[in-house]
């Protein structure tokens, strides 16, 4: 016996035009989606007017920044084989000469060829000539722009000032860069001098801490209570309470969003 086998029905003109405005539609979205080439290099810290800043911790106060096609080093130290797989600098800020800050040994060994390296003069004494494609040096109040990134030097220093300090003043940095229409501040090591204290439209801070070489977690929420980034990041921060920093800045501001993250991953933080 035989049977007949069954045509599929004939697809309504209406169903094609569909099944057609779908493919197109796919298709055009697709090719019009850009991937976020910086987004394996970790969270967004900061969404900005030309794009998010990505952060990538590496170590106490070392990290790695992305931004509007930028790779920013801030204080690169350590195990070269930290920074594997992440991409080249053209931006490096160092922001002391201090052995946690500034490690030549780890920056001959990065590709730094292309970088410019932002640093005050106590680094660009001991900086190899080898090392980046241009050096700026910056005093406490100096301006510079570097790939349409203003960049200014905050003072860093220990209170009292003292030629004996830690940190005395004038021999390291802060920075304050401008990231189209965001305000970024890094601290370096430093207690809660008044240019710290007197910034104003800061959108992201990395403020630091530890005794006895910078601020305990009092002190540094007082200063950032001063001053009220929307964002802060507490770094630098080895041997002190990040909680309890937390907890001061939002009992001053609850509006201050305070972002605790691991800055120690080897040693349980």
């Amino acid at each position: 016996m035989s049977y007949a086998v069954p045509h599929p029905a004939p697809r309504s003109r209406l169903a094609c035009v569909v099944l057609g405005f779908l493919l197109l539609f796919g298709v055009t979205a697709g090719a019009a989606a850009k991937p976020d080439k910086d987004a394996a290099i970790g969270p967004v810290a900061l969404k900005t007017a030309d794009g998010p800043l990505r952060l990538h911790i590496i170590e106490h106060a070392s990290f790695v920044a992305t931004w509007n096609g930028h790779t920013l080093y801030v204080d690169p130290v350590g195990d070269p084989a930290r920074y594997a797989g992440l991409p080249a600098p053209d931006i490096i800020l160092i922001t002391h000469a201090h052995h946690d800050h500034f490690a030549p040994d780890t920056l001959a060994a990065l590709e730094t060829r292309h970088a410019i390296v932002v640093m005050p003069e106590a680094v660009n004494e001991k900086m190899k000539e080898t090392i980046g494609a241009q050096h700026i040096v910056l005093e406490h109040g100096d301006k510079t722009t570097v790939h349409d990134i203003p960049i200014r030097a905050i003072p860093a220093y220990n209170l009292p000032a003292s030629p004996d300090a830690h940190h005395p003043k004038g021999w390291g940095n802060g920075y304050v860069l401008t990231l189209a229409d965001k305000r970024v501040y890094i601290s370096g090591d430093t207690e809660g001098v008044p240019a710290m204290r007197r910034l104003d439209n800061i959108d992201l801070a990395f403020v630091c801490m530890n005794l006895p070489y910078t601020m305990d977690t009092e002190q540094a929420a007082e200063a950032v209570l001063d001053f009220k980034p929307k964002v802060v990041y507490p770094y630098h921060y080895r041997g002190q309470n990040i909680e309890d920093f937390k907890r001061r800045v939002n009992a001053g501001d609850s509006d201050i969003d305070v972002r605790l993250r691991d800055w120690y991953p080897d040693d349980g933080g």
